[in-house]
């Protein structure tokens, strides 16, 4: 802090590595010996932590998507909120993380849990500021092309979301420099902490998987720097024109309703951030799911348009992002009910029927789940 660094605090509660004193306690006297901790930690260095992570690892790994078996998560459901609420009035000028491994693959069901678990939280107004992304990749656990969305999905949410915990099996240079540019491509990424300096230290010394052997730099410390000293390449196109947005008049608001789910498309929380990826949701009347659909057939919502990132493929979320006139912008309404975009002749689709299911394009098979009503 003298030389003007910052400092994250890690960890305030985890089920693992806990003193043999709290191992014994349960229920009532294990959830205020959880509060206590975090008060005393807290105050302690209050002032001096720009964030901490509140709760580590709270989620199990598998299909099930749900919280991990501890003696935390039995002194009830609503442990983790109340440690993110006891730490808010210890430190309000902190910022609170909720950090965990193998949430970085967007598909798996343990990411899905906790998004739910953020999302759920910033809608009762829950105090939580970022989320922090272990990202220890290795052959079980592999980096995915998805993780950016991962990323984004999180970040639309009204969160930072951080690298934490870094190291890569064998240190791919190509996988190192992947990373850090997801990171970059995302606005609300604001921190990496790579997990150790040298692969001599580290916890998984065999796996090679840091920037450093002995004092010599690797290749993969090269391929960082260079991502970090290059400019970031983000997925959509730029205008090609300096026009935002074709001089046109909107038309009459509505919402996209989905035949399958009932539901309409979504911006989560009214995020209007470039990259802010949709979902469906309960329809009502708010401005963050009524759009405008332009004689140059773009879906307007927001002040900004529907979005297929450039050369998306089927299954790519689909984006909001500035207005401009290419066709990945453009949207056809068809007489079966399909919405297809006017770059790849993809069709509008949504993945399940439940709430926050995303919202992507898809080979168009003219399915429930593909089928819109302007309501």
């Amino acid at each position: 802090m003298q030389n003007g660094k910052r400092v994250r605090g890690h960890t305030l509660a985890w089920h693992s590595q806990q003193p043999g004193w709290m191992q014994s306690l349960s229920g009532s006297a294990l959830r205020q010996a959880m509060i206590d901790h975090i008060n005393g930690v807290m105050a302690h260095y209050r002032g001096n932590i720009f964030a901490w992570d509140v709760v580590n690892e709270a989620f199990a790994d598998g299909s099930g998507g749900g919280r991990r078996s501890s003696n935390l998560q039995s002194t009830g459901n609503d442990w983790i909120e109340v440690a993110f609420r006891t730490a808010r009035t210890a430190d309000p000028a902190a910022k609170l993380c909720y950090n965990d491994y193998n949430i970085e693959n967007w598909t798996a069901a343990k990411t899905q849990g906790v998004y739910n678990m953020v999302r759920d939280f910033k809608q009762r107004g829950v105090p939580i500021d970022c989320v922090g992304f272990q990202a220890h990749f290795n052959s079980g656990s592999p980096y995915n092309a998805n993780f950016r969305t991962a990323l984004s999905s999180f970040a639309a949410l009204g969160v930072d979301v951080q690298i934490t915990e870094l190291d890569i099996q064998g240190a791919s240079a190509t996988t190192y420099a992947n990373v850090v540019n997801d990171c970059l491509a995302v606005p609300r990424c604001n921190g990496i902490t790579v997990w150790g300096v040298r692969d001599q230290d580290s916890w998984r010394s065999g796996d090679t998987p840091l920037l450093f052997s002995g004092g010599n730099k690797k290749p993969a410390y090269t391929s960082v720097l260079n991502a970090l000293n290059a400019v970031p390449t983000v997925s959509p196109t730029p205008p090609v024109s300096p026009s935002p947005s074709p001089s046109v008049s909107p038309s009459a608001s509505f919402r996209l309703r989905n035949d399958g789910a009932g539901r309409c498309v979504d911006s989560p929380n009214s995020a209007s951030a470039n990259g802010t990826l949709f979902q469906i949701y309960d329809c009502h009347t708010n401005p963050n799911q009524r759009f405008s659909y332009t004689s140059g057939r773009q879906l307007q919502i927001l002040g900004k348009c529907l979005d297929s990132p450039t050369g998306a493929g089927s299954g790519t979320r689909v984006q909001l992002w500035d207005c401009h006139t290419n066709t990945n912008q453009q949207w056809n309404f068809n007489s079966n009910g399909t919405v297809t975009n006017g770059a790849n002749n993809l069709c509008l689709a949504v993945t399940g029927t439940s709430n926050t299911s995303t919202v992507t394009i898809a080979s168009c098979n003219g399915s429930a789940n593909q089928r819109w009503t302007r309501a």
